[in-house]
């Protein structure tokens, strides 16, 4: 019998992975990251945000959307900046510049989650990572607003989970614009009213969290009858596999 060369397997089997090497580097440095971020930035009162952008002046407007940018990529929640941003600029400047931020934030993790892998990105994710995914599989535009307007879940883990299971890009930037701007205009609206407790302000506060409260029911309606379908196929993959 001819010989078998078996010196190209074995040093296929010497070579470092460079590949896992590389992502898994990246996921810690991601980590390390995150966790400095969390512990260490404690960002100020709304009102001491206030003073802080009116200090800068006329590009008051720039340092507002890199900082509200910076927070939107991270763990750190977006609540106290977009509360100072309605105290800075008001309802309907302060809305305009917290969606700019809170998109570009957002696209960024969704780029972050996509260079890092499916893997290693699910591991950022940590306890959110099961519930993302499960919402996310199938569910594309409805699925992203749903998790997006869903109360008690920070935005970075929709962000990252959009990039790590699939979602594309165009369906993620439009399910963020209009699933963000309910949330981002009833919590500037705080904002403008605690600077300027009037009727108008009072009103929008309201109706800003009807509004969200209302799309967060009609998205998760529209997300179970997308997903329903998948569920039925995968549970059907799953019997023709185990009985095969």
């Amino acid at each position: 019998m001819p010989r078998t060369n078996p010196a190209p397997a074995s040093r296929s089997r010497g070579r470092l992975p460079w590949g896992s090497i590389v992502r898994s580097a990246a996921l810690g440095v991601a980590v390390l990251a995150g966790l400095w971020l969390v512990v260490n930035v404690h960002l100020p009162s709304p009102g001491v945000l206030q003073s802080d952008i009116a200090e800068v002046g006329f590009w008051g407007f720039a340092v507002y959307v890199a900082l509200y940018t910076v927070v939107a990529a991270t763990p750190i929640p977006v609540t106290i900046v977009a509360v100072a941003g309605g105290l800075a600029f008001g309802l309907a400047l302060g809305t305009l510049l917290s969606m700019i931020g809170v998109i570009a934030g957002g696209y960024i993790g969704y780029w972050i989650a996509r260079a890092l892998g499916r893997t290693t990105a699910r591991k950022m994710l940590g306890s959110h990572a099961e519930a993302v995914e499960t919402q996310l599989h199938g569910g594309g535009f409805y699925a992203v607003s749903t998790l997006r307007l869903m109360p008690g879940l920070p935005y970075w883990p929709v962000n990252y989970g959009s990039g790590a299971f699939g979602v594309d890009q165009r369906t993620f930037v439009l399910a963020t614009i209009v699933s963000s701007l309910p949330g981002q205009l009833s919590l500037v609206a705080i904002g403008a009213f605690i600077g300027n407790p009037s009727v108008p302000n009072g009103i929008a506060v309201g109706a800003s969290w009807l509004l969200v409260g209302s799309l967060t029911i009609l998205a998760f309606r529209r997300w179970r009858r997308v997903a329903q379908p998948n569920v039925g196929l995968r549970r059907s993959w799953k019997a023709r596999k185990s009985s095969a």
